[in-house]
């Protein structure tokens, strides 16, 4: 079985063709952030009109790649949710209409649960349970994961997700848009424990994060030194250990409260190497991450997981659909 798969939430358009006996045939993506960065964010709207004009183009291209046409797609999944929702809606319109006029299923399907599975797709994938992290720019959530659709969420941030705690940061060190990447790759020359940052909520019990002191930690940090390139460093590298360092105490006791010993990293900021270095040390914990290109929102995680539902037997969506710019990962049912 074949699936196309369409993603579109935020700033990237992405799409990819799942096969469920060849694996990953192909995919695309296009990134948005060189027309975002003039704004300094995300500009809903900018959004919504730029996967307009790429998504069919896209679809061209990696069914090309695949050597396949149209009619031999088996199915579409697309992102019904959480984000943007004009730009969620234009992915789904598509993916609708594109599975209407071949007479196929379209599956909607929660962009969360995508990046949950998308270490599924390695040769080295994990097995069910585990405790799953989610971090991105609009997410941070611990996750008990049973199995498809058997979730249970542990814990979030309260406040700021932990991308988005980067980016703010990076932005009030003056760095570029997006910030998070320019922060970590300041903070490799900064000099260790220089400055000492707190860990929030790790001092109480639970598994909630708060990332919004940090960044007013970082500011007030910043206008407090000379404000030479060194400090600037110092102070990233200060940021980021306190952030990866309330990640791992977080992970670990959500790991003892389940019994697991399996942990999954995906989302965005799971590219971070300082992260990576810093779970992977965890004695006894087995760690599994996407390949970095699968790290960042893509059509081939959405084309897995529409091609996992599918093949139990979930039911398509309804001729009317609609978007949900808000869909907690913990209200998904096993397919």
């Amino acid at each position: 079985m074949r699936v196309l798969g369409i993603e579109s939430s935020c700033d990237e358009t992405g799409v990819a063709l799942y096969d469920t006996d060849k694996g990953l045939l192909a995919h695309a993506l296009f990134s948005q952030i060189d027309m975002h960065a003039e704004y300094g964010g995300v500009v809903p709207e900018l959004a919504s009109r730029d996967h307009i004009r790429k998504t069919l183009p896209l679809i061209e291209e990696v069914l090309e790649q695949a050597g396949l046409k149209r009619d031999e797609i088996d199915a579409v999944a697309y992102t019904s949710g959480p984000g943007l929702a004009g730009a969620l809606l234009v992915g789904a319109a598509i993916g609708r209409s594109i599975a209407w006029a071949l007479d196929k299923p379209a599956l909607a399907i929660n962009h969360m649960e995508g990046h949950l599975l998308s270490p599924l797709l390695e040769d080295r994938a994990p097995e069910f349970p585990f405790v799953s992290l989610l971090v991105s720019g609009g997410h941070t959530l611990l996750v008990d994961v049973k199995a498809v659709g058997e979730y249970e969420l542990l814990g979030e941030s309260i406040d700021d997700a932990v991308g988005e705690a980067f980016d703010k940061t990076a932005k009030l060190l003056g760095m570029p848009y997006p910030g998070g990447p320019y922060l970590a790759a300041k903070a490799e020359q900064g000099v260790a424990d220089r400055y000492e940052f707190p860990r929030p909520m790790t001092n109480r019990p639970g598994l909630d994060f708060s990332f919004s002191g940090l960044k007013t930690f970082a500011m007030n940090t910043w206008l407090n030194s000379e404000q030479t390139e060194q400090d600037k460093a110092d102070i990233c590298l200060a940021f980021q250990t306190a952030v990866v360092d309330t990640l791992a105490i977080k992970c670990k006791r959500a790991l003892k409260q389940t019994g697991h010993k399996r942990l999954v990293v995906a989302g965005g900021v799971s590219a971070n190497k300082a992260l990576r270095d810093n779970l992977d040390a965890m004695p006894g914990v087995e760690v599994f991450y996407p390949r970095q290109q699968f790290c960042s929102d893509n059509g081939a995680m959405i084309a897995f997981a529409g091609a996992i539902r599918k093949q139990a037997m979930q039911l398509q969506d309804k001729p009317t659909f609609n978007v949900r710019p808000r869909w907690p990962l913990d209200e998904l049912t096993p397919p």
